[in-house]
Protein backbone atom coordinates (compact mmCIF):
# COMPACT_ATOMS: atom_id res chain seq x y z
CA UNK A 1 0.00 0.00 0.00
CA UNK A 2 1.61 3.97 -0.84
CA UNK A 3 0.30 5.99 1.09
CA UNK A 4 0.75 9.59 0.02
CA UNK A 5 2.16 12.29 1.76
CA UNK A 6 0.32 15.22 0.46
CA UNK A 7 -3.75 15.67 1.36
CA UNK A 8 -6.05 18.28 2.15
CA UNK A 9 -8.92 17.12 4.41
CA UNK A 10 -12.29 19.44 5.15
CA UNK A 11 -13.69 20.00 9.05
CA UNK A 12 -16.54 21.25 10.48
CA UNK A 13 -15.98 21.27 14.38
CA UNK A 14 -19.62 19.98 15.00
CA UNK A 15 -18.96 16.28 13.44
CA UNK A 16 -17.92 14.28 16.13
CA UNK A 17 -16.33 12.12 13.03
CA UNK A 18 -14.04 15.10 11.84
CA UNK A 19 -12.61 15.16 15.17
CA UNK A 20 -11.79 11.75 15.20
CA UNK A 21 -9.98 11.47 12.03
CA UNK A 22 -8.65 15.49 12.85
CA UNK A 23 -7.34 13.76 16.10
CA UNK A 24 -5.71 11.19 14.26
CA UNK A 25 -3.89 13.36 11.85
CA UNK A 26 -3.08 16.01 14.77
CA UNK A 27 -1.50 13.04 16.93
CA UNK A 28 0.47 11.46 14.05
CA UNK A 29 1.96 15.10 12.57
CA UNK A 30 2.45 15.56 16.59
CA UNK A 31 4.37 11.76 16.41
CA UNK A 32 6.21 13.39 13.15
CA UNK A 33 4.50 11.71 10.44
CA UNK A 34 6.38 13.57 7.27
CA UNK A 35 2.18 14.22 5.98
CA UNK A 36 2.18 17.90 4.13
CA UNK A 37 -2.17 18.64 5.29
CA UNK A 38 -4.57 21.51 4.00
CA UNK A 39 -6.61 22.26 6.37
CA UNK A 40 -9.65 22.93 4.48
CA UNK A 41 -13.31 24.15 6.56
CA UNK A 42 -16.38 23.25 5.19
CA UNK A 43 -19.58 24.42 6.54
CA UNK A 44 -22.20 21.88 7.24
CA UNK A 45 -25.20 24.06 7.10
CA UNK A 46 -24.47 24.71 3.50
CA UNK A 47 -23.60 21.38 2.69
CA UNK A 48 -25.94 18.58 2.10
CA UNK A 49 -29.95 19.61 2.70
CA UNK A 50 -30.22 22.92 1.57
CA UNK A 51 -32.36 22.49 -1.26
CA UNK A 52 -30.71 25.29 -2.31
CA UNK A 53 -30.79 27.63 0.32
CA UNK A 54 -27.77 30.04 0.74
CA UNK A 55 -26.77 29.98 4.37
CA UNK A 56 -23.91 32.20 3.81
CA UNK A 57 -25.67 35.17 3.85
CA UNK A 58 -28.26 34.59 5.98
CA UNK A 59 -28.34 36.15 9.95
CA UNK A 60 -29.72 32.58 11.41
CA UNK A 61 -26.44 31.01 10.17
CA UNK A 62 -24.20 33.29 11.35
CA UNK A 63 -22.71 32.09 14.53
CA UNK A 64 -22.67 28.92 13.10
CA UNK A 65 -19.61 30.17 11.24
CA UNK A 66 -18.03 32.00 13.84
CA UNK A 67 -15.45 28.95 15.36
CA UNK A 68 -14.29 28.04 11.47
CA UNK A 69 -13.46 31.65 10.83
CA UNK A 70 -11.79 32.08 14.08
CA UNK A 71 -9.39 29.10 13.26
CA UNK A 72 -8.81 29.93 9.76
CA UNK A 73 -7.94 34.01 10.69
CA UNK A 74 -5.34 30.89 12.66
CA UNK A 75 -4.57 29.57 10.25
CA UNK A 76 -3.74 32.21 8.55
CA UNK A 77 -2.39 34.42 10.18
CA UNK A 78 -0.48 32.82 12.94
CA UNK A 79 -0.09 29.51 11.50
CA UNK A 80 2.62 27.89 14.28
CA UNK A 81 -0.57 28.32 16.51
CA UNK A 82 -3.06 26.52 14.27
CA UNK A 83 -2.59 23.17 15.76
CA UNK A 84 -3.15 23.97 19.28
CA UNK A 85 -5.78 25.90 18.43
CA UNK A 86 -7.82 23.17 16.13
CA UNK A 87 -7.62 20.68 18.78
CA UNK A 88 -8.63 22.90 21.70
CA UNK A 89 -12.02 23.95 19.29
CA UNK A 90 -12.82 19.74 18.48
CA UNK A 91 -12.00 18.68 22.01
CA UNK A 92 -14.03 21.30 23.68
CA UNK A 93 -17.05 21.04 21.75
CA UNK A 94 -17.30 17.52 21.81
CA UNK A 95 -15.54 16.65 25.50
CA UNK A 96 -16.99 19.98 27.35
CA UNK A 97 -19.86 20.75 25.41
CA UNK A 98 -18.96 24.14 24.64
CA UNK A 99 -20.73 26.12 22.04
CA UNK A 100 -18.52 27.26 19.51
CA UNK A 101 -21.44 29.90 18.61
CA UNK A 102 -20.89 32.21 21.57
CA UNK A 103 -18.10 35.03 21.03
CA UNK A 104 -16.98 34.52 24.31
CA UNK A 105 -16.40 30.73 24.82
CA UNK A 106 -14.66 31.20 21.43
CA UNK A 107 -12.14 33.93 22.98
CA UNK A 108 -11.85 31.82 25.81
CA UNK A 109 -11.05 28.67 24.06
CA UNK A 110 -8.21 30.56 21.76
CA UNK A 111 -6.59 31.89 24.91
CA UNK A 112 -6.51 28.41 26.60
CA UNK A 113 -4.98 27.46 23.10
CA UNK A 114 -2.09 30.00 23.43
CA UNK A 115 -3.63 32.34 20.42
CA UNK A 116 -4.66 36.16 20.56
CA UNK A 117 -7.81 36.13 21.15
CA UNK A 118 -8.47 39.96 20.49
CA UNK A 119 -6.42 39.96 17.54
CA UNK A 120 -7.97 36.76 16.19
CA UNK A 121 -11.55 37.87 16.68
CA UNK A 122 -10.69 41.44 14.94
CA UNK A 123 -9.38 39.33 11.83
CA UNK A 124 -12.76 37.65 12.17
CA UNK A 125 -14.98 41.07 12.61
CA UNK A 126 -12.84 42.23 9.90
CA UNK A 127 -14.94 39.60 7.21
CA UNK A 128 -11.90 37.71 5.62
CA UNK A 129 -12.18 34.74 6.86
CA UNK A 130 -15.86 33.61 6.26
CA UNK A 131 -15.14 35.40 2.84
CA UNK A 132 -12.58 32.36 3.01
CA UNK A 133 -14.83 29.79 4.37
CA UNK A 134 -17.15 30.36 2.19
CA UNK A 135 -14.33 30.17 -1.18
CA UNK A 136 -12.69 27.06 0.34
CA UNK A 137 -15.99 25.38 0.93
CA UNK A 138 -17.61 26.21 -2.57
CA UNK A 139 -14.44 25.36 -4.69
CA UNK A 140 -14.38 21.34 -2.70
CA UNK A 141 -18.06 21.00 -3.68
CA UNK A 142 -17.59 22.78 -7.64
CA UNK A 143 -14.21 20.65 -8.05
CA UNK A 144 -14.77 18.17 -6.13
CA UNK A 145 -18.44 17.61 -5.07
CA UNK A 146 -17.75 17.16 -1.69
CA UNK A 147 -20.85 16.82 0.81
CA UNK A 148 -18.99 16.38 4.03
CA UNK A 149 -16.60 16.01 6.76
CA UNK A 150 -13.64 14.78 7.14
CA UNK A 151 -13.16 14.26 3.40
CA UNK A 152 -9.42 13.38 2.48
CA UNK A 153 -8.46 14.72 -0.67
CA UNK A 154 -5.11 13.48 -2.98
CA UNK A 155 -5.01 15.50 -6.28
CA UNK A 156 -8.02 14.82 -7.90
CA UNK A 157 -9.93 12.18 -5.58
CA UNK A 158 -11.54 12.83 -3.10
CA UNK A 159 -13.01 10.35 -0.09
CA UNK A 160 -15.25 11.06 2.37
CA UNK A 161 -14.21 8.52 5.69
CA UNK A 162 -15.94 7.41 8.70
CA UNK A 163 -13.32 6.81 11.65
CA UNK A 164 -14.99 5.90 14.61
CA UNK A 165 -12.24 5.09 17.24
CA UNK A 166 -10.09 8.35 18.58
CA UNK A 167 -6.16 7.90 18.90
CA UNK A 168 -5.97 9.29 22.60
CA UNK A 169 -2.67 10.50 22.04
CA UNK A 170 -0.96 6.91 20.29
CA UNK A 171 0.94 8.90 17.63
CA UNK A 172 1.63 5.23 15.72
CA UNK A 173 -1.85 4.40 15.63
CA UNK A 174 -2.65 7.59 14.52
CA UNK A 175 0.20 7.16 11.81
CA UNK A 176 -1.24 4.17 11.20
CA UNK A 177 -4.58 4.78 10.86
CA UNK A 178 -4.44 8.02 8.17
CA UNK A 179 -1.66 6.11 6.08
CA UNK A 180 -4.49 3.60 5.62
CA UNK A 181 -6.88 5.94 4.82
CA UNK A 182 -4.02 7.54 1.82
CA UNK A 183 -3.20 4.15 0.78
CA UNK A 184 -6.52 3.48 -0.03
CA UNK A 185 -7.06 6.03 -1.93
CA UNK A 186 -4.04 5.73 -3.73
CA UNK A 187 -4.04 2.45 -4.47
CA UNK A 188 -7.83 0.70 -4.19
CA UNK A 189 -9.85 3.65 -6.81
CA UNK A 190 -12.39 0.80 -7.14
CA UNK A 191 -13.35 0.78 -3.67
CA UNK A 192 -16.06 3.23 -3.58
CA UNK A 193 -17.92 2.24 -0.42
CA UNK A 194 -16.86 0.13 2.33
CA UNK A 195 -18.94 0.51 5.51
CA UNK A 196 -20.09 -1.87 8.34
CA UNK A 197 -23.69 -2.83 8.72
CA UNK A 198 -23.76 -2.12 12.08
CA UNK A 199 -21.14 -0.76 15.03
CA UNK A 200 -19.68 -3.37 17.79
CA UNK A 201 -18.69 -1.40 20.51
Amino acid sequence: MTAPTAFAVTWDYRCPFARNGHEHILDGLAAGAGWDVTFVPFFLNQGMGTDGRNTWDDPDHAADLLALAAAVAVRDRWPDQFLDVHRTFFAARHAEGADLRDRDVVAALLTRAGADAEAVLAEVDAGWPAAAVRAEHEACVDRLEVFGVPTFIVEDDAVFARLMTRPDGDGALARDTIDRVLGLIGDHPELNEFKHTRVSR
